[in-house]
This record gives C-alpha cells, structure tokens and sequence, in this order.
C-alpha cells in the first residue's frame, strides 16, 4: 500500500504459506514468484503480494510482474475476493485507468476507505456513481467526498445524493429563497454540532451579517478564511449551508463541488448574492449551470443577464437567456469580445429581427 508503514499480516494456508516463508529456498520462492501454484486466485494473489516484500530483489520483482499480469479472469476473482486491503490497494493503483478493474474494487467490501477515495478521483463514470451510492464509507471518511467533489465527472445527480446523504438535499420548498429559512439559533446549534468546541469563538464571523465595506469586516474576511481553510469537507457543506454571506462568498468558490453547490443552495441565499455569482468567472461551471437550469433563481433579470454574458454558461443556457434581454443589453452583448461569438452573434439576430439595426 503507498506509504504503508505498518506490518501486514496475510493468512495463508501452510501450503501457500511454505512459499513465502524467510527460511523457505530461494528457488523456491523465485519459482513461486512466477505464479505457476496449485492455489485458488486470492491466495495465489495474497502469496505474490508477500513475495514482493522479499528480501531477494529477482523475487520481488517477479512476484509484482506476476501479480499485475494475473490472466483477467483470474484478476477478476481477485478483486472480488474478501482479500487483504493492501493487496487491493496495490492492485487499484497498479491499473488506474482500468474501469471493470476499479469499479470491482470500489464494490468490494474488503477495500479500505483510503483506497476508495483514490478510486472516487479517477474520472471514471462508473466508478463514481457506484462510491456516490455508499452512504456509509462516505459518512465515515470525508476524504471519498473530497476526491468526488473534485472529480470533473461527479454531475448534479451525484452531488445532490451526497447533500441528500448529509441531509442538506435542495428541497422544492427551498424556493423562492427566503433570507429567514433557517433561522440563528437553528443555524448556531446545526453548525456547532459539526465544529465543536471551534464553533464558539468563530460564531460571530460564521453567522452574523456584519457591515460592507468596513476595516473591521475585511479583517474578519481575513480571519474566515483561514478558519475555513481547517475545515474538513463536512464542516464546509454545513457552512455553506448554514452559515452567513461572508462564508458563502469563500465557499462557492471552492474548488470541491460539493462545498459549492451547498453553499449556493443554501436556503439563506440572496438575490444579490445570485447576482454577483452569475456574473463570475471564479466559481465552478457546475455553480453557473445550477443557477441557469433553475427557474426561480433565474427570474431576476440581473442574473439573466449575468448568465448570457458569462463565458461559463453552456451556449445553449446562454442564448436562451438572450431572448428576455432588453435592447441596451443586447447591443452591449453584440459589441462586446468578452462574450462567446455565437451569444453576439444572436444578440445581433434579435436586434436585426426586431428592426432595430
């Protein structure tokens, strides 16, 4: 396992066993390292992983030839096999692009935490919707719904079953979005469950609204940002939730998904805010589509307009929010280089239609 420092300790039966024993011959471990033995695939795979702790270095490097050239029916029923974690792990980075490989891995309850975070980061469609569907590995290890929250492939499907698992799914009746949905005390209790002892001496800078612009704040901004820089990926998604405007600024631009997408889904969200996030090119495309694709968020016009000018904004997405632009916005739109041609050039097939050129 990568950066293994403790012993693993293999069950073998005594005929496996007599081949990777410190006293047995060294041709017999060097023609046991081949793979050519009498034993059912997972032991077979348990004694070449022992062998490519050898002291010998021949025998160490057969045995990891034979183990990663193991014929696939075979490597099939390895990976399938109530194993040794380590050995799967070994296996699991020894073929990172193999999709039935990971996605054996990724079913099998025998495989460690660590080794389903690093398979939930491989842009693998089918890998990622089996780990998205374990609620209990992701509750446990926080690492896995970093690694997906990463992954280019983890879509809206996924990230909402993630939020749904965490109990912060976007409801019907999170929208319109009312600034009073979750009030303070809900919000102070729901996030001092999950900082603890932290909670206390931030609570201020992570629920209160506090004046724009001012000295005091932009120091607080400071002091936020380094709290939420300690966060774990758990304590981030209940902010981005929970918290104030301050903590959804920095988290909808974070770089794991999940964070962004909690953050503005948050029911505590405001028009205003929608606005400034529609209009930047700083947050991750799945934020932009999330506004666009969303019919409430989209009735102001600000964010229509925010959203037909953002590079970010799927072409489609973008031209359709053209059609409700007014005149002055559509000629900004048809001279501007900062927006994709084909939004221009519609801009300018409106106006045109319109007989307003």
């Amino acid at each position: 396992m990568k950066g293994q420092t403790q012993k693993i300790r293999l069950q073998l039966s005594e005929q496996a066993e007599r081949y990777v024993r410190a006293d047995a011959p060294l041709d017999v471990r060097r023609m046991a390292a081949r793979g050519a033995l009498p034993l059912q695939p997972a032991e077979l795979a348990s004694v070449l992983f022992a062998l490519m702790h050898d002291a010998d270095a021949e025998v160490k490097s057969t045995a990891r030839d034979s183990l990663e050239t193991l014929p696939r029916p075979v490597m099939s029923s390895v990976l399938r096999a109530p194993i040794h974690p380590a050995i799967l792990d070994h296996l699991a980075q020894a073929f990172p692009n193999d999709e039935a490989h990971l996605e054996a891995i990724a079913l099998n309850a025998a495989a460690s935490d660590t080794t389903i975070a690093f398979i939930a980061a491989r842009p693998l469609k089918n890998t990622v919707d089996i780990i998205s569907n374990n609620q209990e590995r992701m509750l446990r290890c926080p690492a896995i719904v970093d690694a997906l929250g990463d992954n280019p492939l983890t879509g809206r499907s996924v990230i909402d079953r993630i939020l749904s698992f965490l109990g912060m799914e976007e409801r019907e009746d999170d929208v319109p979005i009312d600034p009073d949905a979750i009030g303070d005390a809900e919000a102070r209790a729901a996030l001092e469950a999950v900082l603890g002892e932290d909670f206390s001496e931030h609570a201020e800078d992570l629920l209160e609204e506090g004046e724009e612009e001012s000295d005091a704040r932009e120091d607080g901004s400071a002091n936020l940002f380094a709290l939420i820089q300690n966060m774990s990926v758990f304590q981030k998604i209940k902010l981005g939730r929970m918290g104030n405007k301050e903590a959804r600024g920095l988290l909808v631009r974070d770089r794991n998904k999940v964070v962004a997408i909690a953050a503005v889904t948050s029911p505590k969200i405001t028009d205003n805010e929608l606005i400034a996030i529609a209009k930047s090119r700083s947050v991750c495309d799945e934020v932009i589509r999330i506004i666009a694709a969303n019919r409430d968020l989209t009735r102001i016009y600000q964010v229509k307009l925010a959203l037909a000018t953002n590079p970010k904004t799927p072409h489609a997405m973008s031209m359709k929010f053209v059609n409700y632009l007014q005149e002055r916005d559509l000629r900004m739109i048809m001279k501007s280089k900062d927006v994709p041609t084909a939004v221009s050039t519609h801009a300018r097939r409106i106006l045109t239609r319109k007989g307003k050129l």
